[in-house]
């Protein structure tokens, strides 16, 4: 099993990323998506969150209006549009997989860091 973030990076106030996350070795389609983030000498939060057939999604109020989450199930992937960055939203983010009472999966994590 494998989750593999990309594209993280350092930006300035009000730019824009998009962060990847590519799965390997179980049923991609069969599980919901999440993006968490970990600040330092803060606890990991949900980011936002999208299910199995991306149908629903939903998002911490923190980042409502300026991230959107999205999936391709064909290409085993999800995505994190992040826009109107802010320094708060420095952080380790995250690629996370659930599926219910199956064993779920952690990425190793993707450096997003907004400063000026």
């Amino acid at each position: 099993v494998q989750l593999v973030e990309s594209g993280g990076g350092l930006v300035q106030p009000g730019e824009s990323l998009r962060l990847s996350c590519v799965v390997s070795g179980f049923t991609f389609s069969s599980y919901a998506m999440s993006w968490y983030r970990q600040a330092p000498g803060k606890e990991r939060e949900l980011v936002a969150g999208i299910s199995s057939a991306g149908g629903s999604t939903n998002y911490a109020d923190s980042v409502k209006g300026r991230f959107t989450i999205s999936r391709d199930n064909a290409k085993k992937t999800v995505y994190l549009q992040m826009n109107s960055l802010k320094p708060e939203d420095t952080a380790v983010y995250y690629c996370y997989a659930s599926r219910g009472s199956f064993r779920n999966f952690w990425g190793q994590g993707t450096q997003v860091t907004v400063s000026s």
